[in-house]
């Protein structure tokens, strides 16, 4: 296992919604025997409210500081020693100051999904706000990428097999 992760026993998994985060991270943790936490639920149970609710009545900026505030927690734990695998939010690697934060305390994995697999995955799910328009959510999908490739580790998620990802990530060099 690399230093970084013995260090601080996290791992992050970045992507775009629909990417299979929550999914494989489940399965991840299992496979570990670590803890699983999806920063979305987490801020959903804190708030009260679901994360469409946030964005509708609060604002997205909102949303971004709730989310940025609930990542520093997880980072915390991490850095107790607490192992984990943390599914972050499709924006919340984007903000530099997340992204400095994760990448000194932990793995960020990039779970790169083709765009065509994830909406065939969403569709027209309306608890997502920023998959409401088709049009908008290809832009989005495209303006992310570059950000998303700044993570430690890229793994091609090419159908729904959970147990085939969780056995790539497990090959990963972070593990040797």
């Amino acid at each position: 296992m690399i230093l970084k992760l013995k260090r601080t026993p996290a791992i992050y998994l970045v992507g775009f919604m629909g990417s299979g985060k929550s999914t494989i991270g489940r399965a991840l943790a299992d496979e570990l025997g670590w803890r699983f936490f999806d920063l979305d639920e987490e801020i959903e149970r804190r708030e009260g409210l679901a994360i469409a609710q946030i964005f509708d009545t609060r604002g997205e900026q909102a949303f971004r500081e709730i989310e940025s505030m609930v990542l520093h927690e997880r980072v915390h734990q991490a850095q107790m020693g607490r192992p984990q695998v943390v599914a972050l939010g499709g924006g919340a690697f984007l903000p530099a100051e997340n992204f400095d934060l994760i990448s000194n305390h932990g793995v960020t994995i990039w779970l790169d999904c083709a765009f065509e697999h994830i909406c065939r995955r969403i569709g027209r799910q309306t608890h997502r706000p920023l998959a409401r328009d088709p049009e908008k959510l290809e832009k989005l999908f495209e303006a992310r990428r570059a950000a998303y490739s700044r993570a430690d580790y890229r793994l091609e998620v090419f159908d729904d097999d959970t147990a085939a990802a969780v056995a790539r990530v497990l090959a990963l060099p972070l593990f040797k």
